[in-house]
């Protein structure tokens, strides 16, 4: 599918053949988003792992020191005092078997689904509707546990949850084109340090491979890893 005219000007202002700095990229992006709302900015990086080796596959969480720029809906599947922890938390949605009925039905107007260990016995009647939009709760993502208040929070507050692909790419938000480059920076750091610190002992050679910012609907500005690599000693 042909790009439209706004997209191949914003195109024009990418060198393709470049990697570009860190800081160079954040300052590049803003001016290559085209769109009239307050596009999201994106991270996409193919790391040097096998994805076919479940023991490659890299997952984890991250909280962004300046946030995603977006309203995350939480719902939280509690009972009791930790239900009350959970609204006062600021959660959308509380509930037990009332709430697995519901999302049962068809309801899915939430982002982040969040459960104490107790109830998953409940939830996972969910599991062939939740899994496969990544919404079930799960303890490698901290989104199974007893401190609810505290999951809430995170979630609310940035917290970015990355994994790999079928290709060993993840892709993850660090912002919206409102940002400045300074929190672009920071958000991006903390991303990349999580991503390295979560690497497999069994991926050898070069973890960055090929690493890329773009911004929704605009053009990707290719970034030099060995330059990304080192915001994780940086950090």
């Amino acid at each position: 599918m042909p790009h439209g005219k706004k997209y191949i000007e914003a195109a024009k202002l990418v060198e393709p053949d470049r990697r570009y700095l860190i800081e160079e990229a954040c300052e590049l992006l803003p001016r290559v988003s085209f769109t009239k709302f307050d596009a999201t900015m994106e991270l996409h990086l193919r790391l040097g792992i096998d994805p076919r080796h479940a023991d490659q596959l890299v997952r984890g969480t991250v909280v962004l020191p300046h946030g995603t720029g977006r309203t995350t809906r939480v719902i939280v599947f509690a009972q009791g005092e930790k239900a009350q922890d959970a609204l006062r938390a600021g959660a959308d949605e509380v509930g037990g078997d009332d709430l697995v009925k519901k999302i049962d039905d068809g309801w899915f107007e939430f982002d982040v689904a969040i459960a104490t260990p107790d109830m998953m016995g409940t939830v996972g009647r969910l599991g062939k509707k939740l899994g496969p939009r990544g919404l079930m709760p799960n303890p490698k993502s901290g989104t199974v546990t007893f401190d609810v208040a505290r999951a809430v929070r995170e979630v609310k507050g940035g917290k970015v949850e990355f994994r790999t692909d079928k290709f060993g790419i993840v892709h993850a938000p660090i912002g919206k084109v409102s940002f400045d480059e300074k929190q672009l920076h920071q958000n991006l750091t903390a991303l990349v340090d999580a991503l390295i610190r979560n690497k497999p002992t069994t991926s050898k050679g070069q973890y960055l491979r090929t690493f890329f910012l773009t911004a929704t609907q605009g053009p990707s500005v290719p970034v030099d890893v060995k330059e990304a690599a080192k915001l994780h000693t940086s950090s």
